[in-house]
């Protein structure tokens, strides 16, 4: 970065600001102002101040209060991460905080740990089943095979939880441990389509409400626990399977061997574990500053060669899918879904919280377009004596 960058926020006028940005902009195929969707629409004169100054949560808090508008934030992103724009829109200060902040504290302690379901997952049951399809999974889909429409969410989430499933080699019978479950959605298929038993748990109070309405009648318990909880280990026993979908972004480096370790406690020998999980290219504990503030608190992203030392003195690794391409259609999906159903939000959310959304749907959507964000489903077994060969 230059001095003239480093000074812009404070010390440059806003016609030096603006030149700054163009620049930083150029070759990417965003413009400010242009006549293209992806295009940014400036609203505000000290947006490039703050962009400057902050960074990306300078960038995404700005859109929430209207500084800045954009017909397809999706393709922004894209184009911006193709360009090469991802990390130079951390600042120095806030990538140094950060990791100076995660080396030295656990942000996924078991008492930090009920952040995220408080800010994001305890929202409002009322937005997440307006967004999501009637299955409730708030994961990747699998579009194998079907034609990308939002019309087609729901089947695509039925062939990843169909997927998994098979990947588990569920039969009727079988006692099934759901960590990290979310409004039910894989309880409620496993236990219809498989004829097995589940345990699922999670430390959102309001997911665990509407789990138990979604899985009523099933052979379905849903509990408001801690993975790492002692008394809970004891209680329950071990399973013949276990899953955890779209909840391993949030244990923390600092918690993966604890994590793999408990798995393999609660797993009977012979058992298969499907880990489906967000991933990162890199090894490196970060976090998107907008991300960390207003969506996901305190999650960090693994990286496979993290997962594989973490795991390796506990489970055999059998298999390894990457689909993280699939993710780009999923969230599109869900800010259809979102635009198609706000009137029915609008007397109980704000212009903010909808913005918000917006800006967190379509730049996630961006990222895996860029292919810059992976979806891994990893399928370890405990002490597996036979040979495994994994459905797709």
């Amino acid at each position: 970065m230059s001095i003239e960058q480093r000074l812009a926020p404070v010390a440059l006028p806003e016609n030096r600001q603006r030149q700054i940005v163009e620049r930083l902009l150029s070759g990417s195929g965003v413009s400010l102002n242009g006549p293209d969707p992806w295009d940014i629409c400036v609203r505000h004169p000290d947006l490039f101040r703050r962009v400057l100054n902050q960074g990306s949560l300078g960038l995404g808090e700005a859109y929430m209060e209207g500084w800045w508008d954009c017909e397809r934030i999706d393709e922004m992103i894209h184009r911006l991460l193709k360009h090469g724009l991802g990390e130079r829109a951390h600042t120095f200060g806030e990538r140094i905080a950060y990791r100076l902040q995660a080396g030295v504290i656990n942000l996924q302690s078991r008492r930090r740990a009920e952040v995220v379901g408080k800010v994001h997952y305890d929202f409002g049951n009322d937005l997440f089943t307006r967004m999501l399809d009637p299955t409730l999974c708030y994961s990747c889909g699998y579009w194998k095979g079907l034609p990308i429409a939002p019309e087609n969410l729901e089947q695509a989430q039925q062939a990843k939880l169909d997927l998994a499933c098979r990947k588990l080699g569920l039969t009727p019978g079988m006692r099934v441990l759901d960590i990290g479950c979310g409004w039910g959605s894989f309880a409620a298929y496993a236990a219809r389509h498989y004829g097995v038993e589940v345990v699922g748990i999670t430390i959102s109070a309001e997911q665990a409400a509407l789990a138990r309405e979604h899985c009523h009648g099933l052979p379905v318990e849903i509990l408001l626990k801690d993975y790492r909880d002692e008394q809970f280990r004891h209680e329950v026993g071990t399973f013949d399977a276990i899953v955890s979908i779209g909840m391993f972004e949030h244990v923390g480096h600092k918690n993966y061997a604890t994590y793999f370790t408990r798995v393999a406690q609660l797993l009977r020998p012979g058992g298969r574990f499907v880990l489906h999980t967000i991933g990162s290219n890199l090894s490196d504990i970060s976090a998107d500053p907008w991300v960390n503030r207003y969506i996901f608190p305190n999650g960090v992203l693994p990286s496979a060669s993290q997962l594989i030392q973490a795991s390796e003195h506990h489970l055999i690794m059998e298999d390894w899918q990457n689909f993280g391409a699939d993710y780009d259609p999923t969230l599109m999906a869900w800010r259809a879904n979102l635009d198609a159903r706000w009137h029915e939000l609008a007397d109980t959310y704000t212009t903010r919280d909808k913005r918000m959304f917006e800006y967190y749907l379509g730049a996630c959507a961006g990222a895996f377009r860029a292919r810059q964000l992976q979806l891994w489903q990893v399928v370890f077994t405990h002490g597996n004596p036979g040979r495994y060969d994994a459905p797709r």
